[in-house]
């Protein structure tokens, strides 16, 4: 059985119906920072269960309820999620981490090192310096993580 998780950043305040349309019938989202608006958070709640945090552009008084790092276990894998991979203060390996979610530089990324998959899902916003609109997903299996990223398109 696969559980899927809909990984989505940087939309500061602007939730693509192509961004919708893939996340459709993930098992959970979680979105990486620069959320923009609350509104972004209902509508991707109305999609599946959210783990969200806050970015440096989430300043105004809604955004308190979000924290700056989440630590989730989802289908029996960690993942700690924050804005900037550059503030990334913990060891992963040392707690058990298998996933580093992160946003801020609207640069799409997978890597691997160490037995940690980290992913910068890119930015689901408006686009910004020539780079694509993106967003991504993690397929967890009983035994593999498989991350993609899903470029939205010309838009």
């Amino acid at each position: 059985m696969t559980f899927r998780i809909g990984i989505i950043s940087d939309t500061h305040g602007l939730l693509r119906p192509e961004a919708e349309r893939r996340l459709a019938g993930v098992d959970h989202i979680i979105h990486g920072g620069d959320i923009g608006r609350p509104e972004i958070i209902d509508a991707l709640r109305r999609i599946a269960p959210v783990t969200a945090i806050r970015g440096n552009v989430d300043i105004d008084d809604w955004a308190v309820a979000y924290r700056e790092t989440e630590a989730v276990r989802l289908a029996g894998k960690a993942i700690y999620v924050l804005h900037d991979l550059k503030t990334l203060r913990i060891d992963p390996i040392a707690r058990r981490i298998d996933v580093v979610v992160s946003g801020h530089s609207r640069a799409p990324k997978i890597d691997m090192a160490d037995g940690v998959l980290y992913l910068n899902p890119g930015s689901a916003g408006r686009r910004r310096f020539g780079l694509p609109v993106t967003l991504a997903t993690i397929d967890v299996t009983p035994d593999k993580l498989r991350a993609e990223i899903h470029d939205l398109g010309d838009v």
